[in-house]
């Protein structure tokens, strides 16, 4: 048992709380969050990105999803936790856990790691015990932690990002004026209030964002945004003022709040508000309303990209693909030298996409993952577990970049020996679901959820299929997984809409032996239209070759393989100009048509 367990067991006689339970989670509901709310990470020794640790007096457990459970199993050894593996009917609730461990008492949450939704919700599923909120326990218990990010923020010019922060204002205050007249709209994720004032910076981890929150007033003469206003250069901070924005420090928010929403009517988004403001609110506010939008107004907007973010996110794909050829291309030649390693391959692939005038950092943690590795969804190396790379079996290679015009996320799986007849039937069985939903044409007002079976159905015509969702949405220079839209088995109210940026990512994965996946970034656009009524399409936009050598034709039908040449042939044609004379050549061999 760690440590680190110990003193939060102990930090929970002291405070008379008989449970405790951490989410990973920063204030704003972050997909990545910064050093300094790692709690869960530092609790468990578990570094996946999602994850939900329970401890009680004389039980711990931590729950994660299916892309993590070989990870946290090699992860949570010798921690006092037990793996609780998500999604799966055997396994328990949280609140099922909790109770059969304690049987009555109360639990404790930190009230800004909770967003309403969540927790009312498991308020309602722990009854007849007590949810109370507590204040941050690893204030207390965590030594050296990590003081708040720093990073510099700066302002997106128009040209960036085809519309103003006024004109989003705007289109905030019309969606709210329905609902209120007058009041104020809280906005608590990063991502919303970085599109909503053209704000980007470098808190946290693969997401251009810094921490802030946001208050816009439906009197169109002020809006306030809390942030660290050291991280603004002075020409931002007159240009915000500019803009009627009103700057106040970001740990000023609580208290501030309490102010500005003084008897007024007040808009939130249950799903990305903590339980801490809504309480707030519910003390100082005349009034709340619920965004009727599940995924929030600003999600929805920001979503449905415009001709300027299309058009820089085009450019973003042309500077990753020349990268990745000529990432594969020293991969093949240097590959089974054993110099050659999971860590080496993704930071050769980072250093090839910064040279780049745009690119600014990966828009995740890079999964390269070789032989068994493959097999773990979201695998990362570490110093312990980092193979060197060979020609066995396939490489699976997941990675993306943040450049200022654009976000891409594109996993090849390549293999660089043989490949045996099972490898060839997996991986052109995984090519024909991608292919499938890359070609799909549907009417408009179709959710994901309609067309996720496109992608499985080649797999699970061999009694084959993957776990994880096959799409989510991508921003522009902003988080690589966004919503609303979503392409996966789970029900998404979201219909898919012209101007959405959505990976298409199929896989398989054999245990202990390879993982498959393939992914590019898909955008929607008009198709036509017939006296049924508006049709779409999905039009990739990653452009990197897939690799031929592990296809098998014989499992392909004509269709498929116009379509392979096609996608290939505007590979070639974009990336080619860009390219020296060899790298070209070997462009040209990777996009040879199949006959």
């Amino acid at each position: 048992m760690s440590k680190n367990l110990t003193a939060l067991r102990q930090y929970m006689r002291q405070q008379r709380i008989d449970a405790v339970v951490v989410p990973t989670n920063d204030p704003h509901f972050s997909e990545y969050v910064a050093d300094h709310f790692k709690c869960r990470q530092w609790l468990t020794g578990f570094t996946g990105s999602a994850g939900t640790a329970v401890v009680t007096p004389y039980s711990a457990a931590l729950y994660t999803d299916s892309r993590y459970f070989l990870q946290a199993e090699q992860q949570l050894q010798n921690s006092g936790f037990e793996l609780k593996k998500e999604g799966l009917p055997e396994t328990e609730s949280i609140a099922e856990y909790i109770k059969k461990s304690i049987g009555k008492g109360t639990v404790g949450v930190d009230g800004r790691l909770y967003s309403v939704t969540a927790f009312n919700a498991l308020k309602q599923e722990l009854e007849p015990l007590t949810l109370k909120c507590v204040d941050d326990p690893f204030a207390e218990i965590w030594s050296n932690r990590p003081s708040l990010p720093n990073g510099k923020a700066f302002l997106l010019d128009v040209k960036q990002t085809g519309q103003t922060i006024v004109g989003k204002l705007c289109a905030i205050r019309a969606t709210m004026k329905p609902a209120i007249t007058q009041g104020i709209y809280v906005v608590s994720a990063l991502d919303e209030v970085a599109w909503l004032l053209n704000l980007r910076g470098g808190d946290v981890a693969y997401t251009p964002v810094a921490l802030a929150y946001a208050i816009v007033d439906m009197d169109d003469k002020q809006t306030h945004l809390f942030i660290n206003t050291q991280k603004l250069d002075s020409e931002a901070v007159a240009e915000l003022e500019k803009q009627k924005i009103r700057l106040h420090e970001y740990h000023e928010f609580e208290s501030k709040l309490e102010y500005i929403a003084l008897g007024c009517q007040a808009i939130v988004n249950p799903n990305k508000t903590s339980i801490n403001i809504l309480k707030i609110l519910e003390k100082h506010s005349d009034k709340i309303f619920t965004e009727s939008n599940p995924f929030g107004t600003i999600a929805a907007l920001k979503a449905v990209k415009n001709k300027v973010e299309i058009e820089g996110t085009r450019r973003a794909m042309v500077a990753d693909g020349v990268a990745w050829v000529r990432f594969w291309k020293w991969l093949e030649e240097h590959v089974g030298s054993g110099s050659i390693t999971e860590i080496n391959a993704a930071e050769k692939l980072r250093i090839l996409r910064a040279q780049h005038p745009e690119f600014v950092e990966d828009s995740f943690a890079p999964i390269v993952g070789y032989k068994a590795h493959g097999a773990i969804v979201h695998y990362s190396a570490t110093h312990e577990s980092n193979i060197a790379l060979g020609r066995e079996t396939f490489i699976l290679i997941d990675t993306g970049a943040q450049y200022s015009c654009g976000t891409t996320d594109i996993t090849r799986t390549l293999h660089l020996g043989t490949p045996t007849e099972e490898e060839k039937t997996d991986y052109t069985l995984v090519l024909k679901g991608h292919l499938q939903l890359s070609a799909a044409k549907f009417p408009q007002g179709t959710r994901g959820a309609q067309l996720d079976m496109l992608a499985r159905q080649p797999l699970m015509q061999r009694h084959m299929t993957y776990l994880h969702g096959t799409g989510h949405g991508v921003g522009h220079f902003l988080g690589v997984h966004e919503g609303p839209q979503s392409i996966r088995l789970n029900e998404n109210p979201t219909l898919l809409e012209a101007g959405m940026l959505t990976s298409c990512e199929p896989g398989v994965y054999k245990t202990g032996r390879y993982g498959i996946r393939i992914e590019n970034i898909v955008l929607t656009v008009p198709d036509g239209e017939s006296e049924f009524g508006k049709f779409l399409q999905f039009e990739p936009v990653t452009l990197c070759p897939f690799d031929t050598k592990a296809v098998d034709s014989r499992l392909l039908n004509p269709t498929d393989i116009e379509q392979i040449n096609e996608y290939h042939s505007k590979v070639y044609e974009l990336l080619s100009p860009l390219l020296s004379e060899e790298e070209k050549e070997f462009l040209k061999q990777k996009t040879l048509p199949l006959l």
